[in-house]
């Protein structure tokens, strides 16, 4: 069989399975590994594919644009329940920062009661918060996106390279195990969050594992704990274990049928 056919069954496999590993190529086709490993280069190369630790899938069909007013209006069960079991790792009197995303926005709603100090560069956080009388808000200052209603800029990245908190909460565009992405003006922004943090808990519901959004950020050795609303597949639970990355799952709710 020609590379060129081969390729193409790779590809079919990979619609049909979403995700293909080498050995399965060398068993389907009775190849070497070499050879496995010479297909993936080639359609990695191609952009027909995005190879994993392993394997590969297939990439991510183009974003389709939702503004940010419709993004909050449709938070997800998923998001929600990732935001309150977020909120529930903030202990009284700790200092946290919270971004910019829609998912992390669903810890700000869930943090009533607590004392704590909230560090945020999200106009609509600060908003939800101020109802909140034992929240102390820090709003980060810079240029405003009235859009996504989030703060940006360099005096965002320097104001933030002074800051040491407990816990720091992060939303991503995309993840692999190459790392996390988002859009490159947010992605500075997240990382220098990250680096002001002693624990730093990054929140994704299951939509995001596999996919790159644009800029990635960070890499594994900045991540504590990933909140997500679904167990990953073992692969992934391997490499987290690998990372020394913890894995939180909400409890499902009663109400949904099993």
């Amino acid at each position: 069989m020609f590379q060129e056919e081969r390729m193409q069954l790779i590809i079919e496999h990979l619609r049909k399975h979403n995700r293909i590993s080498a050995d399965e190529i060398v068993s389907l086709f009775d190849v070497s590994r070499d050879t496995a490993r010479r297909d993936l280069i080639k359609l990695e190369e191609q952009d027909a594919i995005i190879r994993t630790r392993g394997g590969a899938i297939l990439p991510s069909p183009p974003r389709e644009y939702i503004s940010y007013k419709d993004r909050l209006l449709h938070v997800s069960e998923e998001k929600r329940a990732i935001g309150k079991l977020a909120a529930a790792m903030v202990r009284q009197g700790e200092n946290i920062i919270l971004d910019s995303s829609t998912t992390v926005q669903a810890c700000a709603e869930h943090l009533n009661g607590k004392s704590c100090t909230v560090i945020t560069n999200s106009i609509h956080s600060a908003d939800l918060l101020s109802n909140h009388s034992a929240v102390h808000i820090r709003l980060l200052g810079g240029k405003v996106d009235k859009e996504q209603r989030y703060v940006y800029g360099a005096s965002v990245i320097e104001t933030l390279s002074h800051y040491y908190v407990d816990k720091a909460f992060i939303g991503i565009g995309g993840i692999t195990m190459d790392g996390f992405s988002a859009s490159e003006e947010e992605g500075k922004i997240k990382q220098k969050m990250m680096q002001a943090a002693k624990e730093v808990f990054v929140l994704a519901d299951h939509s995001k594992f596999d996919k790159r959004y644009g800029y990635r950020f960070a890499d594994w050795s900045l991540i504590d704990v990933l909140i997500t609303d679904q167990w990953p597949s073992d692969e992934w639970r391997n490499f987290l274990n690998e990372q020394q990355v913890e894995i939180l799952i909400p409890e499902p709710t009663e109400d949904k049928e099993l």
